[in-house]
Order: structure tokens, then C-alpha cells, then sequence
């Protein structure tokens, strides 16, 4: 096995093992209650916004490392004419499919490795979407975006929205959370030994997961060098990942802390 398919196992192992965290609980019970509206959808408006503009009305989709599958039933609440979810994890899929079942929107999903794709996977998609918790998992950016690349028909769209490599600089648990921890340019992992929860809280778990700090530069490079023309790069003060990082929200000096980035298919 290689280093990217042995790091991506542990990955999808340490996925599966906090799996069973997230099918329970008032925010699943929520996303049960809301799928069953058609028009229901977890996009904040910037995201929303940019499925808009990339004409998600009527468009073939594709969401790579889907989760649950929220934002792939999402999408299709958006308007989207047909919606395939990527993940690696099957206890995530199973969640994801037990949602579309309960939504009145019809939505396929496909457990793979983003490195390993089957053969018949469909690559003619209008859009790929991305958002926060994907990128840093990837050990290989450039055969990431070559595998998203490879999903699109040309002229397809990509749109990410994620978390802003720069945020990945401080840990908000730490006693000084103000002061980098990290350096931006660092190129070993973090290893991630608790279970991956979304909501603050913690829990031991037997798994290896492997976090990367990417640079913005790296991963504008990487989709160029995949053959995407960059054509949207935005920065926000608001975040989009877990609940922790809150803390650096709403500072007179601010600190970017998510990104939006539209490229095309050459």
C-alpha cells in the first residue's frame, strides 16, 4: 500500500469511528426533520451563493467527500437536476442515505477513495463542490485535484468553500489561543487521536487520522496545475468549521478564516 492509501485508510478508519456521534442527537433529529421539505438545505449564504452564480439550476453534481450527505440533498434543493455524493466513509453513507430516504429529492451515493475511483464513476459533471473538512484530510494535493479535475466535463465548474489555511495556524484549546501554534508552512501532519466531533466535544478513540496544513498558494497551485482556470478567490472573517474556532469571529483585528474558490475545466 502506498503512503497516500495508507494514510487514507486511517483516514476512513477514524471517520467510521466517529460516525455513530453524529447519527444521534437533536442536530440529526433536525436534518430528519428537515429533509422531508424539499427546500430545505444546510448552505449558509455563501455557499448558497455561489452554487447560484456556478448555475446549480438544473445542473449534474457532484460533492466530493459528502459526509452525510446534507449538502448533496442540499444541492438538489437548490435546483440541482442530479446529485452524487463521494465519501470514503460507509458509516457516514449510511446516515446519507437514510436522510435521502426520508427527502423527496433522489440523490446517489458512492463509497470510494477520491485517489481510487472505480472505472465507471461518472466524469461529465456541469459542477463539483467542496466544503469545510475535506482539503486538509488530502496527504496528496496535486493527485486530489487531478482525481476532482477528473470529474468534470470541460467547462464544469468547481466551487470550494473551506476553512482558510491560515486559521489552521492557532489551536483555540490551547492557554495562549491568540498566538500561532503552528507554522503555515508546515508539511507534517497532525495526528488526530480523539474521535472527530463537530459540536466541542470529546471522546478517546483507537484511530490515526492525518490533518495537513495546505497553504492557499499550494492549493491554487495544485488546481492549476490540474488543468482548472482559476476564476473566483474570496476571503472571509466568518468560519465554517467546528464550534471551537468561534472564538476568532468578530475581532477589530481580524484574521481570515474561510475561503471561496470558483475554477473551471479547461
Amino acid at each position: 500500500m502506498t503512503d497516500t492509501g495508507h494514510i487514507t485508510a486511517l483516514n476512513r478508519a477514524a471517520w467510521d469511528a466517529s460516525a455513530p456521534l453524529h447519527g444521534t442527537g437533536p442536530a440529526w433529529d433536525a436534518l430528519c426533520r428537515g429533509f422531508r421539505d424539499r427546500t430545505f438545505s444546510v448552505f449558509d449564504e455563501t455557499m448558497t451563493a455561489a452554487l447560484n452564480a456556478a448555475g446549480v439550476q438544473g445542473a449534474r453534481v457532484v460533492q466530493i467527500g459528502c459526509n452525510n450527505g446534507r449538502e448533496t440533498l442540499s444541492a438538489l434543493a437548490l435546483g440541482a437536476s442530479e446529485a452524487l455524493g463521494i465519501d470514503q466513509s460507509n458509516a457516514f453513507l449510511d446516515q446519507a442515505r437514510t436522510l435521502a430516504d426520508l427527502s423527496p429529492h433522489s440523490a446517489d451515493f458512492l463509497c470510494a477513495d477520491i485517489y481510487a475511483l472505480p472505472a465507471d464513476t461518472p466524469r461529465d459533471f456541469d459542477i463539483a463542490f467542496i466544503t469545510i473538512g475535506v482539503i486538509n484530510w488530502m496527504p496528496d494535493l496535486g493527485a486530489f485535484f487531478a482525481a476532482v479535475a477528473g470529474l468534470l466535463r470541460p467547462g464544469g465548474q468547481l466551487v470550494i468553500y473551506e476553512t482558510h489555511p491560515m486559521l489552521e495556524m492557532f489551536d483555540p484549546n490551547s492557554a495562549t489561543p491568540d498566538l500561532p501554534a503552528f507554522s503555515y508552512f508546515q508539511s507534517t501532519p497532525h495526528i488526530e487521536t480523539g474521535v472527530i466531533t463537530y459540536d466541542g466535544t470529546r471522546a478517546d478513540a483507537d484511530t490515526q487520522g492525518h490533518w495537513y496544513i495546505h497553504t492557499l498558494g499550494a492549493i491554487v497551485q495544485a488546481g492549476i496545475d490540474a488543468g482548472l482556470r482559476l476564476t473566483t478567490l474570496r476571503e472571509f472573517a466568518q468560519s465554517n468549521r467546528e464550534v471551537d474556532y468561534d472564538i476568532y469571529e468578530n475581532r477589530s483585528a481580524q484574521i481570515p478564516m474561510s475561503y471561496l474558490m470558483r475554477v473551471v475545466r479547461t
